[in-house]
């Protein structure tokens, strides 16, 4: 074990034995994400550098305070990338924010989330133990799939040290078309689209002074991509600047997500199947993602947050207050919506199993039980057992 992370571990014991609540953090700029963090910052930045990088395998293993520009730059020398496109909304963020945020750009809906590039994983949980999960090969999971389940954790299940991810090599060509159309049009396009054989990698639907605009980028072969164009029928946009665009959306630097941080307004993520219907909210036109199966709005502090958990969940999804004005105290509804009794018992006794003396900010993640919260954390094989 070197210096750094011998380091990390004699803090995590410190912790389980004075009590101490610990808040893992990399660059921080994802600490407006979930519930306001607390407890003493554990910075894992010290834990820096690409361990292996085996372009022809399509495999990196990379520790978790590596900035997270300078992986992609690596892989950009190789022609290749991650290809879930994480967003990073500011500069300074880490590898290992990355996978605890589980977040994925605008490539999500098409290539599969940053869980599903995760090989294998290094963590030190509450004991300081340093576990070891998966590998470096897609088939090496036998039983429960500990490292998809550490992606979105928002570090509540100890620290990650260390990640193995499936690149892939960047698409040959690329393209983004437009179209002039509603809201109700353009999901009825994108679920067409969605059973044919088109290489779709990433769609977005806004308005602009009232008018719909429907862009959607294709990646894949040369013959694919020509063919898919001549398909649709639309004229292909300037390609210097819709790369340009589509990093805006990525790392929500666009006008639209600007504006709203500009105005005070609270951004709401609403999660639903792609073939959902347009929500019924009032308020202005949402910004649609991911082939229909991501929604934002933005709303200002406090309006319509029953209104907007309530059309998510007719729908089969469910929504999340994002982001929210500086200070955010006007918002009083959890940013994320409470789970179903059994997942939260399912959730619960994973963290006990991990952090038994409950020293990372499980808060995070939103309410924790009353035990805990009063700092009575219960035994670990006893919370589990009631479980079954």
């Amino acid at each position: 074990m070197d210096t750094s992370l011998q380091t990390l571990a004699e803090r995590v014991r410190a912790a389980a034995t004075d009590g101490t609540t610990l808040r893992i953090r990399g660059g921080g700029t994802k600490d407006f994400y979930g519930e306001a963090p607390v407890g003493e910052v554990l910075d894992t930045r010290p834990l820096a550098g690409i361990t292996s990088y085996e372009p022809s395998e399509l495999v990196v293993t990379v520790r978790a305070g590596t900035p997270l520009d300078e992986l992609e730059a690596a892989l950009a020398e190789s022609d290749q990338c991650l290809a879930f496109e994480p967003p990073r909304f500011a500069s300074g963020g880490t590898v290992g924010g990355m996978l605890s945020a589980g977040l994925g750009g605008p490539s999500r809906a098409s290539v599969g989330a940053v869980r599903d590039h995760v090989l294998g994983i290094e963590l030190l949980d509450g004991r300081a133990e340093l576990l070891r999960f998966g590998g470096t090969v897609m088939k090496n999971v036998a039983g429960y799939d500990v490292s998809r389940v550490l992606a979105g954790a928002l570090g509540t299940l100890g620290v990650v040290t260390e990640v193995s991810l499936k690149v892939l090599p960047v698409a040959p060509a690329e393209a983004t078309l437009e179209f002039e159309c509603t809201q109700a049009d353009a999901l009825r396009l994108l679920n067409a689209w969605g059973g044919q054989p088109l290489p779709l990698n990433a769609s977005l639907w806004r308005e602009r002074a009232g008018v719909g605009y429907l862009s959607l980028r294709l990646r894949g072969a040369v013959a694919a991509v020509e063919a898919a164009c001549r398909h649709l029928g639309s004229e292909r946009q300037a390609p210097e600047r819709t790369a340009a665009a589509w990093q805006s959306v990525r790392d929500q630097q666009h006008p639209w997500f600007a504006e709203a941080r500009d105005a005070g307004q609270a951004l709401w993520r609403v999660s639903v199947p792609q073939t959902a219907p347009v929500l019924a909210l009032d308020g202005e036109a949402p910004w649609i993602e991911w082939h229909g199966g991501q929604r934002w709005y933005r709303r200002a502090a406090g309006q319509s947050d029953a209104a907007i958990r309530a059309a998510a969940k007719a729908q089969g999804g469910h929504a999340t207050l994002f982001h929210t004005p500086a200070g955010g105290g006007a918002h009083t509804v959890p940013r994320f919506e409470p789970l179903a009794p059994v997942l939260a018992r399912v959730q619960h006794a994973l963290q006990l199993q991990f952090d038994p003396h409950c020293i990372f900010d499980r808060r995070r993640l939103g309410a924790v039980p009353a035990a805990e919260a009063a700092g009575h954390p219960p035994h670990a094989a006893t919370a589990v057992s009631s479980h079954h």
